[in-house]
């Protein structure tokens, strides 16, 4: 228990402080140094890309096609015809009349 209640001083978290701060110092300059002596990563420097301008061609021809037949129009028109007539209900059964009824 009393273990738990034991807090660290001002001094002991101060000199956590400053040993995380310099091992952190101390990677960040390890990585440096290495990527300086063995050249970093495997990859080329990137050039910029020069696009292309866009070519665009438009063709087009426009010609009016002769119609079938010497320049003959022809029309056809359907015949109407007569309206069709809605088909009757179908009658009723007894047993369906029965089911339909309200069952007071």
């Amino acid at each position: 228990m009393s273990e738990e209640s034991q807090n660290d001083g001002t001094m002991s978290g101060l000199l956590k402080t400053i040993i995380g701060t310099v091992g952190t110092i101390v990677t960040a300059g390890g990585a440096w140094l290495g990527s300086q002596m063995f050249g970093g990563s495997d990859q080329p420097a990137a050039q910029p890309v020069q696009q292309a301008a866009p070519v665009i061609n438009i063709t087009q021809q426009q010609q009016q096609a002769a119609p079938a037949g010497g320049g003959k129009t022809v029309i056809i028109k359907e015949k109407e015809s007569a309206p069709a007539q809605p088909a009757a209900p179908k009658k009723k059964t007894e047993k369906e009349a029965l089911q339909e009824e309200p069952k007071w």
